[in-house]
């Protein structure tokens, strides 16, 4: 397709100034809508070396107001990035709602210089895509518009531009044996971007390819094309800012088959519990040694019933852990920065690197629970949410990470019973609150949105395990054992 297209269009200094000052205008106008209007915005900047990415990303953020954008260049992952799956340095940098983020280089460079030189196996690059496509789509659905130029120029363009460069003193620099060799082997990069422009444009996240031999007529396309992006983006936010939200509506109560099934009666006697407490506490001490000296990223994640344990249970996973090798994060509702970025951010910005163990105390399962049922997100976006958490889990596991979930469930008598202890004892009363009893009343509701979270997330790669937790010694010993078993397997 790239070698179709005429690179020889050009535009006459007269016309180019005339209509890049009147798009100048129309863009910081733009802008201003699209903060309004709380719009999140990703530019993304691709092309060969020397096709003048720097020099047109300047054009485009000029007429732009600076306190509403930033541009992030893409470079070599540090050594911190590389300890993480590659799609979390670009989360962690996702626009909020009214910004605009400008990425020089991308998440593809995944699979366009990781792939021609060798460092990926052909199923890392069919990954590869499939984790790109669920990370547009996933922003693109939340609301993010997504912009996408790739920047063209010939192989004769290119070195011509790369001898001027080198001719001067004062930008010579600029040109690395790194960009002579992919010269070099243009024509595997050629067949690297066909494959990148065809497995990667859609309708959220359509390319846009620049012929950028002329920068004139590659500056007023950029123009045109994000201004007429944001243009519809805005039209469709107005359009749905005048409809009243629908809530999320809640399906019928059907009968929760898995959670009927557990036997809760389940438990241990206490020289048992300690016995198999203490063991597998020093098992899982030797196994975190391990998991740093082999790079094992580990993520446990406790959801369960209220009262169900959790608190408890997660002391004495981590009792005998060194705490430089582990984190507990406490999930709560979501801040204002948090409110302003899609859902799942605030949970990448957790993500342990290689050789460390995130253990989250709830986790993103609120958005398919608490806010479903308490009708805090639309039924749309909570529906929505069952393939994106898969999705996010699988990237997990493509990078190597062991992800363990754990449902701890209680009887509805036996969390009566535990209320009205935390009620009477003094110690245990900041532990009940009127929440957990609102909660109470609606158990069918959480009951029957459960049984479909385990039913469509619990994944080859992240399976849930349920945990009978009436007895608490049962429960903690069985999260202990899975916790163990897992990653010696793994290991």
């Amino acid at each position: 397709m790239l070698e179709k297209i005429d690179l020889s269009q050009k535009v006459r200094k007269k016309d180019y100034k005339k209509e890049k000052d009147e798009l100048e205008v129309r863009l910081g106008l733009l802008q201003r809508q699209a903060v309004d209007l709380g719009i999140p915005v990703a530019v993304v900047f691709e092309g060969w070396d020397a096709a003048g990415k720097g020099t047109l990303i300047n054009e485009l953020i000029l007429p732009l107001d600076p306190r509403g954008f930033t541009v992030q260049s893409t470079f070599e992952p540090t050594e911190e990035e590389a300890l993480r799956p590659f799609l979390w340095r670009f989360w962690t940098r996702t626009p909020a709602r009214s910004k605009i983020v400008v990425f020089d280089r991308s998440w593809y460079r995944r699979v366009l210089q990781e792939r021609v030189d060798g460092h990926l196996s052909r199923t890392q690059v069919v990954q590869a895509f499939d984790d790109i496509q669920a990370f547009e789509r996933q922003l693109a659905d939340d609301g993010t518009v997504i912009i996408k130029f790739f920047l063209h120029i010939s192989k004769k363009e290119q070195k011509k531009r790369f001898e001027k460069l080198r001719k001067s003193r004062s930008t010579r620099w600029r040109v690395t044996k790194d960009d002579l060799e992919r010269h070099k082997h243009y024509g595997d990069y050629l067949t690297a971007t066909e494959d990148m422009l065809a497995e990667t444009d859609s309708e959220y996240a359509p390319w846009t390819v620049v012929e950028a031999h002329d920068r004139r007529f590659a500056t007023l396309k950029i123009f045109r094309t994000f201004i007429d992006t944001i243009e519809r983006a805005i039209a469709s936010a107005a359009r749905k800012k005048g409809r009243k939200s629908a809530p999320g509506r809640q399906p019928r109560t059907k009968k929760a088959s898995v959670l009927s099934k557990i036997d809760l009666s389940k438990a241990l006697e206490r020289a048992e519990y300690r016995e198999r407490l203490k063991e597998r506490q020093e098992q899982l001490r030797e196994l975190l040694y391990d998991i740093y000296r082999k790079r094992l990223p580990v993520v446990i994640v406790y959801e369960g019933s209220d009262a169900a344990g959790k608190g408890g249970n997660l002391r004495r996973l981590t009792q005998e852990l060194d705490p430089r090798g582990y984190e507990v994060i406490p999930i709560a509702a979501p801040n204002d920065l948090e409110k302003s970025h899609h859902y799942l951010w605030r949970f990448w910005m957790q993500m342990p690197k290689a050789g460390h163990m995130a253990i989250f105390d709830r986790s993103w399962y609120g958005r398919i629970l608490v806010e479903r049922v308490e009708e805090f997100c639309s039924e749309k976006e909570w529906r929505r949410a069952y393939r994106e958490i898969n999705e996010m889990e699988q990237h997990l596991s493509n990078f190597g990470t062991v992800v363990l979930k754990f449902w701890l469930q209680i009887g509805r008598d036996e969390q009566l019973r535990r209320f009205k202890e935390r009620e009477r004892l003094p110690h245990k009363r900041w532990k009940i609150t009127e929440e957990d009893w609102r909660n109470r009343k609606k158990w069918s509701q959480y009951e029957a949105a459960v049984h479909e979270m385990l039913l469509r997330t619990s994944t080859r790669w992240a399976p849930w395990t349920i945990v009978e937790s009436n007895c608490k010694w049962y429960a903690r010993v069985k999260v202990l054992d899975t916790v163990v078993e897992a990653i010696s397997a793994r290991l």
